[in-house]
C-alpha cells in the first residue's frame, strides 16, 4: 500500500479500513483533484443512487405564448461532466437507496387503499377488505422447515432410491430448504409451465371471484359491476422451491362510479367476502396446451395452502389470529415488492439449475413445434427469454385500476414537490408541503411551459468502485437514520398514549 493511501486511511478512521489499496487510491485522487465535492453534490441529488444513469445533453423551457426562454439547463455546465439521474431500480440487491423509494411508494399506495389518503376518499376503509396468499400447487416433495415426513422408522422410497420422507426440521437458514427430496420425481416442467402462466391463472381467479359475487348478490355475471367491484393489490414472492406465490389484498367496492370508490353491497360482509375468495380459489382453472406433440395439455389450478384474513382498522396485536391492520398490510407488501428478482430462492443451486435447463429445453422445443404447425407451441416461444425469472412473466407488483393511486402519479407528484422545495430554498420562504398534496397529485399538469431538449445516453453507474462503495454506505446511512427517526416517532406516541 502507498503512503498516500496510509495517511489517507489514518485520516478518514476506520470507515474505510476495509478497503482495497486500489479503492483507497482512487479516494485519494478524488481528493486531490478537487472532484470530491461536485460527486458529493451530483450523490445528494439523486438521493444515494449506487447505479445512477449518466447523460449529456441540454434542454431549455420556454413560454410557448410569448416564446421568451425562462431557462436553460446543459449537462456540461455540471462539475462532473454529466448529468445523474436515479437508476430507479425497485431491487435492494441492486440500489439500496432506490429500493427504499419504490418501497414507500408502494406502501403509501397500498395504505391508501386500505384507509385513504392521496387522493382516495377515506370511506374506503368501511368496504370490506382482505389479505391472501395463493401459493402454487406441490411439484414433488421438497425439504421444508417442519419435519417433512413419516414416523420414525419409515423406510418408503421412490422409484429411484431415494427416501420419500424427510424427518429433519431446517433452520430457516439451510440450504436444503425448497430442494426435492428426488429432484428425478419432481415435475420440473409442470412448474415451468404453472410459473409462466402464473399471471394468467391470477386473472382467471378475479374473474370466478366476480361470478361468485354476481350469484350472491343475484345478478347475471355481466352486471355486477353495476352493485360491487372486486379490486385489489398484489405482490408476487419467490418461495424456497423457486415457484412464485402471490399475496393480495382483495377490496370490495361498491358500482362504478368517476372516483370508483363507491360503498360496497351491505349483503356481503368481510366474513363473507373471505368464504367467496376461498371458493374461487379452490375452483378456479387454466386449461392450457403443451409446448409440443410429447407434452400434454395442462389444467393449471393454485395450492392447497390458502390464507384469507380480514384486514380491519386498528392497532396492530401480537396475536397471530387476530385481524391484520393497514399498517402491517401495507408494510408487508412494501416489503415484497422490493425483494431482488435474484431471490427465486433456489438461486445457485442444483435445483435451481436443472429448473432452468428445463425452461429452456420447454423453449427450444416449442420453437420447433411452431414450426410444424403443432398448436398452442406459439404461447411458449418467449419462454426462454425469462430463464433468469425462472419462468415468471408478471409484474413483481401490480393493481386494479380502481384500486388506489398510481406509482406513476406518486412519482410525477415527488417531482413537483422537488421544484417546489428547490424554488422555496432560492427565495427563502417557508414551503408547507401537506397543504399542497392535493395540487401535488392531481393528475393535470400545470406546467404550461414547452421544454425542449437533446439528450443522450453516456452511460450507467458511478465512475470507480470507490463512489460506488461511498454511495453504498451513503444510502445505508440514510436508512439507519430513517429507522432510528421511525422508533423515536414510535417511541413518543406510546409516551403519549
Amino acid at each position: 500500500m502507498a503512503a498516500s493511501d496510509l495517511n489517507l486511511a489514518a485520516v478518514v478512521g476506520d470507515h474505510f479500513a476495509g478497503w482495497s489499496p486500489q479503492m483507497l487510491d482512487q479516494l485519494q485522487r478524488m481528493f486531490t483533484s478537487n472532484q470530491f465535492m461536485p460527486f458529493v453534490d451530483a450523490l445528494a441529488r439523486v438521493g444515494n443512487c449506487a447505479h445512477p444513469i449518466r447523460l449529456r445533453g441540454s434542454s431549455t423551457r420556454i413560454d410557448p405564448a410569448t416564446g421568451e426562454i425562462l431557462s436553460s439547463y446543459a449537462s456540461s455546465d455540471e462539475p462532473l461532466g454529466v448529468t445523474y439521474i436515479r437508476c430507479g431500480n425497485r431491487r435492494a440487491s441492486v440500489c439500496p437507496a432506490c429500493s427504499r423509494v419504490y418501497a414507500a411508494d408502494v406502501f403509501h399506495l397500498i395504505r391508501a387503499g386500505v384507509i385513504g389518503g392521496k387522493t382516495v376518499p377515506e370511506s374506503v376503509a368501511e368496504n370490506p377488505l382482505l389479505f391472501a396468499t395463493l401459493t402454487a400447487p406441490s411439484f414433488g416433495h421438497v425439504h421444508s422447515v417442519k419435519a417433512c415426513g413419516r414416523p420414525l422408522g419409515s423406510t418408503r422410497r421412490c422409484l429411484h432410491g431415494r427416501p420419500t420422507s424427510c424427518l429433519v426440521r431446517h433452520g430457516d437458514d439451510d440450504t436444503e430448504l425448497g430442494q426435492p427430496l428426488c429432484p428425478d420425481c419432481y415435475d420440473y416442467p409442470s412448474q415451468a409451465v404453472w410459473q409462466w402462466w402464473a399471471p394468467d391463472l391470477w386473472r382467471r381467479f378475479t374473474i370466478t371471484l366476480r361470478r361468485l359475487i354476481a350469484k350472491t348478490l343475484g345478478v347475471p355475471g355481466g352486471r355486477v359491476g353495476d352493485l360491487a367491484t372486486v379490486q385489489y393489490a398484489k405482490v408476487a414472492e419467490y418461495q424456497r422451491r423457486g415457484v412464485v406465490h402471490f399475496h393480495a389484498l382483495i377490496r370490495l367496492d361498491g358500482p362504478r362510479t368517476p372516483d370508483g370508490f363507491a360503498a360496497a353491497p351491505a349483503q356481503i360482509t368481510s366474513r363473507l367476502l373471505v368464504r367467496l375468495v376461498q371458493a374461487a380459489v379452490q375452483t378456479t382453472r387454466l386449461s392450457v396446451p403443451g409446448v409440443d406433440d410429447d407434452d400434454l395439455a395442462r389444467s393449471l389450478a393454485f395450492g392447497q395452502q390458502l390464507d384469507v384474513r380480514p384486514v380491519r382498522l386498528g392497532r396492530r396485536s401480537d396475536d397471530p389470529n387476530a385481524p391484520l391492520v393497514p399498517e402491517q398490510v401495507a408494510g408487508y407488501l412494501a416489503k415484497y415488492a422490493t425483494k431482488s428478482a435474484d431471490d427465486t430462492g433456489p438461486g445457485g443451486t442444483v435445483h435451481g439449475q436443472r429448473i432452468r435447463a428445463t425452461i429452456r429445453d420447454l423453449a427450444q422445443r416449442a420453437g420447433l413445434a411452431s414450426v410444424h404447425g403443432h398448436d398452442g407451441a406459439d404461447d411458449y416461444l418467449l419462454l426462454g427469454k425469462w430463464v433468469d425469472m425462472l419462468g415468471f412473466r408478471g409484474h413483481f407488483a401490480s393493481k386494479s385500476r380502481r384500486y388506489a393511486i398510481t406509482l406513476t402519479a406518486l412519482r410525477r407528484a415527488r417531482r413537483r414537490a422537488s421544484m417546489l422545495i428547490a424554488e422555496a430554498r432560492e427565495s427563502r420562504r417557508p414551503l408547507d408541503l401537506a397543504a399542497l398534496e392535493a395540487d401535488l397529485l392531481a393528475d393535470a399538469d400545470d406546467d404550461t411551459t414547452l421544454v425542449i431538449g437533446r439528450w443522450t445516453y453516456a452511460g450507467a453507474g458511478w465512475d470507480n468502485d470507490a463512489e460506488q462503495a461511498l454511495a453504498l454506505s451513503a444510502a445505508a446511512r440514510a436508512r439507519e437514520y430513517a429507522q432510528q427517526a421511525a422508533e423515536q416517532k414510535q417511541t413518543h406516541r406510546l409516551d403519549e398514549r
